[in-house]
């Protein structure tokens, strides 16, 4: 009988150890049936960290989330940063590029484990064509974009930071980001894309109606070019910091919407 007793103790402590460990890692199954890989590209004047809210959301609902560091020195080294990043997932992908990030997200998005590409507020290039190139075609070309010496972008000063890039940010949270920005090449926006990915995968586009960096008729036009499915949200440019929650809910949204699309394939 005491044996019988201390054999059963043993089967419920080996249970209730095992849960222990198993918990932790039962958050995946928060994520209803998605692609679960994110893979979040940032554009001028901001770094892979500034994408931390956003982050914060979609790790809670299980998803893998990477943030690429992008160099911006120009395409093809931002090309390849976020090509090795994709390199790693081992399971299908969304990919989210912001404003320049775009441009990015365009040049890598062929990968055969990209599932879906979301854009926010972002630049969206055809096949041969650069960034300053569609700007122009759509009529707002590229002004006020004085390069340094070392033909470098800035955008270090808080209150032009704010005005242009963070209006619905507070004040503190603009400081910081102007205080961690990254300057962009101004030779990348000549860089020419040769991809055009949102022919062949599913896409949607994030318009920021309050936005003073990329003028929301624009944003409206790129969706429209490329048969995005498009949400709009009133915000600055930076919808990612001053909305995240909206922001994390379209890619979930892409992410449910491209893992159907992939059960019903043929």
């Amino acid at each position: 009988m005491f044996e019988t007793l201390r054999a059963w103790r043993w089967h419920a402590w080996a249970l209730a150890f095992t849960a222990s460990f198993a918990a932790p890692f039962s958050v995946a199954d928060q994520v209803p049936s998605a692609v679960r890989h994110i893979v979040l590209v940032h554009g001028a004047f901001a770094d892979g960290s500034s994408w931390s809210p956003v982050i914060d959301i979609l790790l809670r609902q299980g998803y893998h989330v990477t943030a690429v560091q992008n160099p911006l020195t120009s395409l093809a080294d931002d090309a390849a940063a976020t090509r090795r990043v994709l390199e790693r997932q081992n399971e299908d992908v969304i990919l989210v590029g912001h404003s320049w990030g775009g441009v990015v997200v365009t040049e890598v998005g062929q990968a055969a484990h990209v599932k879906g590409l979301v854009y926010l507020s972002a630049l969206v290039p055809d096949i041969g064509e650069s960034a300053a190139g569609m700007l122009s075609r759509l009529g707002a070309p590229i002004q006020g974009m004085a390069p340094d010496k070392d033909g470098l972008v800035w955008l270090d000063d808080p209150v032009a930071y704010r005005r242009m890039m963070a209006g619905d940010v507070s004040e503190p949270q603009a400081r910081r980001l102007a205080a961690t920005q990254q300057p962009i090449a101004v030779r990348a926006f000549s860089d020419k894309v040769t991809a055009a990915p949102w022919r062949t995968r599913p896409s949607w586009y994030l318009v920021t109606e309050n936005d003073k960096a990329l003028p929301p008729g624009v944003q409206h036009a790129l969706a429209q070019h490329i048969g995005a499915t498009t949400v709009t949200l009133k915000s600055s440019h930076l919808s990612w910091m001053s909305q995240p929650h909206a922001v994390a809910s379209l890619i979930e949204q892409a992410a449910q919407a491209a893992e159907r699309s992939l059960r019903t394939a043929p």
